[in-house]
């Protein structure tokens, strides 16, 4: 047995361990471990940080990406009455301006219709005065027959005129 390699292999490695023991090297790779250890923890540590960081940016960028959107909504939708009040305006002035042009067009015509009218009225007792005239001159002899035509005609014609 003190003769057989597996022995002298186990006898060093018993002896390695308790030299290795000895100067410390259990503790050294006992705090390499734990500083790698505290660094692994540290880089997560920075990691989750770092994600809840982008996740707060995310959320701030989807925030002002709905917040733009009701705006421009808003822009939108106030365009829209600003075009259906500018539209219904343009209408209510047209319909104004057609209004008195058609009030404007009535009085024109009033108008020429009184016109013609007083016309038709003075072409027709100036015609009854000189048949009158004619017929009385015909018929009346003498000073009297022409003071009563120019009395008479001038009564036609005040009357025929009014």
């Amino acid at each position: 047995m003190l003769l057989t390699a597996e022995f002298w292999v186990a006898v060093a490695f018993v002896i390695f361990m308790a030299i290795v023991w000895k100067v410390g090297g259990f503790g050294m790779m006992t705090k390499g471990l734990d500083g790698r250890a505290k660094r692994v923890r540290a880089e997560l540590d920075e990691a989750r940080r770092l994600r809840e960081e982008a996740a707060a940016v995310l959320a701030d960028y989807k925030r002002r990406r709905t917040e733009a959107e009701r705006e421009a909504e808003a822009i939108v939708a106030s365009a829209r009455q600003e075009a259906e009040r500018a539209a219904e305006e343009g209408h209510a002035r047209m319909n104004e301006f057609l209004a008195r042009r058609t009030k404007a067009a009535e009085t024109k015509i009033a108008q020429a219709e009184a016109q013609a009218t007083a016309q038709v009225r003075a072409a027709a007792a100036d015609a009854a005065v000189k048949v009158s005239e004619t017929i009385l001159r015909e018929r009346m002899q003498g000073e009297a027959a022409q003071d009563l035509v120019r009395l008479s005609l001038g009564e036609v014609r005040n009357r025929l005129r009014a």
